[in-house]
């Protein structure tokens, strides 16, 4: 076995984290595709165990550190800023939108992941100023940042009772 071999087998795993197993290599809107898979991921574990808003929250905090380090893997492997494959960052922001739902149904969680999407294109400030952070930290930021004002969003019409 050579000495390039565990550095290997983490890169693999940093792809496979980056681009939320493969979400990333959609050929059309890759962010969207990664936000999708989020989404889905929380239906199931929503429907099949009763997961809701604590464990959204959770799983997105300890998605955070590996999903900075693997992005900054595959970005520096890519050679370009916030390579469009990396995804992880979606799925994260997608969590944290979802974890603020106060019922799941089909209105709420097309609603979360519609916010969601619109904040993580339009990336009101400070989300585009996070982009500058370095690395991992730039392409995962501004997509927490995104998912905080999706949280937002979804709990100011839980309270309003529009939703």
């Amino acid at each position: 076995m050579n000495a390039k071999a565990p550095r290997e087998r983490r890169s693999d795993f940093a792809w496979l984290l980056a681009t939320w197993f493969g979400a990333g290599l959609s050929p059309v809107a890759p962010g969207t595709a990664g936000s999708l898979a989020g989404l889905v991921i929380a239906i199931i574990l929503n429907r099949t165990l009763g997961a809701g808003s604590l464990t959204f929250w959770l799983m997105a905090a300890a998605l955070l550190f590996p999903g900075i380090w693997a992005a900054s893997v595959v970005e520096k492997r890519e050679g370009t800023e916030d390579p469009g494959l990396v995804v992880v960052d979606e799925v994260i922001g997608q969590w944290i939108t979802l974890a603020a739902v106060p019922a799941y149904n089909w209105k709420t969680w097309l609603l979360a992941f519609a916010l969601f999407r619109i904040l993580d294109v339009l990336k009101p400030p400070p989300a585009r100023q996070c982009e500058q952070l370095p690395r991992g930290w730039g392409i995962v930021a501004d997509d927490v940042m995104s998912g905080l004002y999706g949280a937002l969003g979804i709990f100011v019409l839980g309270r309003l009772h529009l939703i």
